[in-house]
């Protein structure tokens, strides 16, 4: 291959990872999760974890990335070539989501359109987004749209692609979370609200929403899907890794907060108070709120403002998902980028099919007694990315051995930095993930309730 390109600015690499973390979990399941456990309380562990066992995962994927100037199976290969598997695994996970994240992305743009042309009233009818996700061509063809975006950007290389198209749509999106929030503060009854979701309650403290925090912690930040190996790849030698991870974490939680500033006082102000209306998943995006929008002053427009700040969310992580994929191609085989976006689009678009055929017409066939597209979200979500982070963590902490990578973090004469990396990465790291990895399945089967 060619020399590596490389992000031109500290700034956009910052923006583009933060667009990678930010997606749609940060604005339909934070709100939600923070209002079911303990509103403030919750912010506050989420906090707590992102900045100690976060930081340390996303820290060593970066650091990766950067010393080896490979994308994941190059870069774990050059470090040991008996743990190339970890390599695979976390490409396998980028490869296996975004098809059907770009499902998801296809409903979102589906909504966008029908908000921009004024049929608010239409989305927010009983039965509309069920009727839409079964039709057997619709969902298919805005899932082909979604992915067209994200590939138009990811064609385009790292600095005129990726880091602009990041420099752009990240600020917007705040911009858009800020308008949105603002306005669902005036709604009567949103002052409420806004009590419940932001004011901690350490009475409703509980196992399940420890968990529940450290689950959403670990998939909001991408890790262990290669995403910040691959970004890390296209960083300076000479930025500072401790600084542009905190920063990434900034942007990350400041997001799923402000998404609680929309989503929770607006909903409450719709329902009367009700703790059911914010039911998690799809029926929060694409059932309640168009029903929300649809009560309010200025629906078409609110609800065209919220689509396409979701849309930006959504069209961040799915850039930064395909990159994976495309520049494992481009140094695996030696092809060009054009080459491998193409090849790597046909692949998206052909793998999203039976999930967004699994909601109609092929919606008797299940695996592991779950409907295509949630078996593809459990076996990325809950098992391979625990298991990618649990044998990353443990071949730094006793494979590698910690200073590779504190070395590359330039933390040579931080003792203190270096300690706390190391005790991370050895001890702390490893049991949450487990944690993880036992509450996703867990809870995927309904043995235990996040």
């Amino acid at each position: 291959m060619d020399q590596r390109s490389e992000f031109s600015s500290k700034i956009g690499f910052i923006l583009a990872a933060a667009g990678s973390a930010v997606g749609l979990g940060n604005i339909w399941r934070f709100p939600y999760l923070a209002a079911k456990y303990g509103g403030g309380l919750f912010v506050l562990i989420y906090i707590f974890f992102i900045t100690t066992f976060g930081y340390a995962i996303m820290t060593s994927e970066i650091a990766i990335g950067r010393k080896t100037r490979l994308s994941p199976i190059g870069a774990y290969e050059s470090l040991d070539k008996k743990y190339k598997f970890l390599g695979v695994i976390a490409v396998l996970v980028a490869a296996l989501i975004v098809p059907y994240y770009s499902v998801i992305g296809g409903w979102i743009i589906k909504y966008l359109v029908v908000f921009l042309t004024g049929g608010y009233m239409i989305a927010s009818q009983d039965g509309f987004f069920i009727d839409f996700i079964t039709s057997p061509l619709e969902p298919v063809l805005w899932q082909a749209a979604f992915v067209f975006i994200a590939a138009a950007v990811v064609l385009k290389g790292i600095k005129d692609g990726i880091e602009k198209a990041n420099r752009i749509l990240m600020p917007v999106l705040i911009i858009l979370s800020l308008g949105i929030g603002v306005y669902a503060m005036t709604l009567p009854g949103a002052v409420e609200g806004l009590k419940y979701y932001m004011i901690p309650d350490f009475s409703r403290f509980s196992v399940e929403g420890v968990l529940a925090a450290l689950g959403q912690m670990f998939y909001s930040l991408s890790l262990a899907m290669g995403i910040m190996i691959t970004y890390g790849s296209y960083l300076n030698k000479g930025d500072d890794i401790k600084k542009s991870v905190k920063q990434i974490e900034i942007f990350d939680s400041g997001v799923a907060i402000l998404a609680g500033f929309m989503i929770v006082p607006a909903v409450f102000a719709f329902s009367g108070g009700s703790e059911e209306a914010l039911s998690a998943g799809p029926g929060l995006m694409f059932i309640t709120l168009p029903k929300v929008f649809e009560s309010m002053a200025f629906s078409s427009l609110i609800g065209s403002t919220f689509f396409l700040m979701v849309l930006f969310a959504a069209i961040t992580s799915g850039i930064s998902l395909m990159e994976v994929v495309v520049s494992t191609i481009c140094d695996k085989y030696e092809i060009s980028r054009n080459k491998s976006v193409l090849l790597t689009t046909l692949f998206v678009i052909v793998m999203g099919i039976p999930s967004s055929l699994g909601n109609g017409i092929w919606s008797g066939f299940t695996l592991l007694d779950l409907p295509i597209l949630d078996f593809f979200d459990f076996v990325t979500n809950a098992v391979l990315m625990p298991i990618g982070a649990l044998l990353m963590c443990l071949f730094i902490g006793y494979r590698l051995k910690a200073d590779v990578i504190l070395n590359e973090m330039q933390l040579e004469s931080d003792m203190k930095s270096r300690r706390f990396y190391t005790f991370m990465i050895k001890y702390v790291a490893p049991v949450f993930i487990v944690a993880v990895l036992l509450s996703s399945v867990l809870s995927t089967f309904g043995v235990i309730t996040i």
